[in-house]
């Protein structure tokens, strides 16, 4: 076993009858992470606690598809107390982490900010929009990283194709149905592919709007889009992109959104009231405000093995990390000094590893090393279009977008998810898809609100007009 740094334990963990794992962040690290673990020790050997301010974990590989409106948006998020039975969920969100002794801050949904104390913490905060400084994007952007978003993107195009068949102002209308994308990767990609597949199927029930009325535009800063398959299937995915009619702007990059009004650094300037900011991640900020060793990237420094260690190699005992907020080693690699990428699959398999290098840490048994060589790269560009790359070999069309969706439901957590995921497929290849803007679920109350404030007829005052 390497070698264990000895940190002294405060008196309350030394007190406790069995080893407390803190586990901070839900998502794909947090989840799996909580799940390996207590499929290999019961709660009378390890207790779990998880934090996180959602009460699900979101498989985002399927939020363009929710967005779309193949898949009920439901069916891409796994509840935490369904699936982590046996280990406690806290809603709130960690605001801060002291190693030394062995307490993280935790600010819930409701109430006054408390401290939690743990044997061993798992942090799992994964990452955030990597927003920048440019006018008008946090006023009018939207990102792509949660159901809600993909919710709201979806109610957004429907509503705005709604309104733009109910007016008569061609400016008005060129503006609403326009619709603006900020980044070239995968999340960017499969959803403005996934999305212009939805808007123009629902051009059919508009007698007003026809498919070329509908504009979308995609910036990217690169030369290229989706730079992890190459040159080949990265030319490919622009060339049926740009054959349905996506304008795709390479090397070029969002200067301003102020009021709708989007200015590109080519020079090009047009108004639209749709803009999705899919334009890389970072670190989350939080971690900043904890004592845990940082690289320059704001990510925690990581042993193969997950363990957290100092830039000299020295471990903090009990700490460990995984997934996007993690700097962890890519052993599979001939690049020395090169990181896992912040990826779902290395996310899910670190966990895995994680939970039972854990497990071999408190049965003391030696951990093992991460290594993992991606056997793939797959992503869908719409319905029966994608793109993959398997084992060296390339795939395109139907085939690549079948081996997508295969993937991915086989990754989605839990039967009943698989399931469920399933039977939205079959069910999208029977009848058509459901075009109905819900965008009042954004503002629940509103129309409550309007009839509760709203004017009500009664008796006039005495004197008000009338004769005594």
């Amino acid at each position: 076993m390497t070698d264990q740094a000895t940190t002294p334990l405060p008196a309350e963990v030394k007190t406790r009858k069995v080893p407390r794992i803190l586990i901070l962040g839900g998502g794909y690290v947090g989840l799996y992470t909580a799940m390996q673990i207590r499929k290999r020790m019961g709660r009378r050997e390890v207790a779990i606690v998880v934090v996180d301010p959602r009460s699900y974990m979101t498989y985002q590989p399927f939020l363009p598809e929710a967005a779309a409106g193949s898949i009920e948006p439901r069916h891409v998020v796994a509840p935490h107390r369904r699936l982590l039975h046996g280990c406690t969920v806290l809603s709130g969100r960690v605001t801060g982490l002291d190693h030394s002794e062995r307490k993280a801050s935790i600010d819930p949904v409701e109430g006054e900010p408390y401290q939690v104390s743990y044997d061993h913490v798992v942090v799992a905060l994964g990452a955030v929009a990597r927003v920048l400084p440019i006018p008008g994007l946090a006023e009018n952007g939207i990102g792509f990283k949660q159901i809600e978003e993909a919710i709201a993107l979806r109610n957004q195009v429907l509503n705005k194709m709604d309104v733009a068949a109910s007016t008569w102002d061609p400016e008005l209308r060129k503006r609403m149905l326009t619709f603006t994308f900020v980044g070239g990767g995968f999340a960017g990609i499969e959803a403005i592919a996934e999305i212009e597949d939805m808007a123009r199927h629902a051009c059919k029930d508009f007698d007003s709007i026809r498919q070329q009325d509908l504009r979308f535009v995609l910036i990217e800063g690169a030369h290229r889009i989706l730079p992890e398959f190459g040159d080949e299937l990265g030319g490919y995915a622009l060339e049926q992109l740009r054959a349905r009619g996506i304008e795709v702007k390479l090397n070029t990059f969002l200067n301003s959104a102020e009021n709708g009004e989007i200015v590109c650094s080519d020079g090009d300037e047009f108004a639209s009231d749709t803009l999705v900011w899919t334009a890389g991640v970072k670190a989350n900020p939080v971690l900043a405000d904890t004592n845990l060793p940082l690289d320059e990237a704001g990510r925690v420094r990581a042993l193969p093995t997950l363990q957290v260690a100092t830039e000299e190699g020295e471990i903090l005992d009990g700490a460990w990390v995984a997934g996007d907020c993690a700097a962890v080693p890519d052993l599979t690699s001939d690049v020395e000094g090169k990181l896992c990428g912040p990826t779902a699959q290395h996310a899910v398999r670190q966990a895995r590893h994680l939970g039972d290098n854990i497990v071999r840490f408190l049965s003391d048994e030696p951990v093992v090393d991460y290594a993992h060589r991606d056997l793939g790269t797959v992503a869908s560009l719409g319905l029966y279009k994608g793109v993959a790359q398997i084992m060296g070999i390339k795939f395109r069309g139907p085939i690549a977008w079948f081996m997508h969706r295969t993937y991915h439901m086989w990754a989605m957590p839990s039967f009943n998810r698989k399931a469920r995921i399933l039977l939205d497929w079959t069910t999208a290849l029977l009848f058509n898809r459901e075009m109905v803007a819900l965008g009042s679920l954004q503002s629940p109350r509103e129309a409550f609100i309007n009839a509760a404030t709203s004017k009500k007829p009664g008796k006039q005052k005495a004197g008000a007009g009338t004769t005594q």
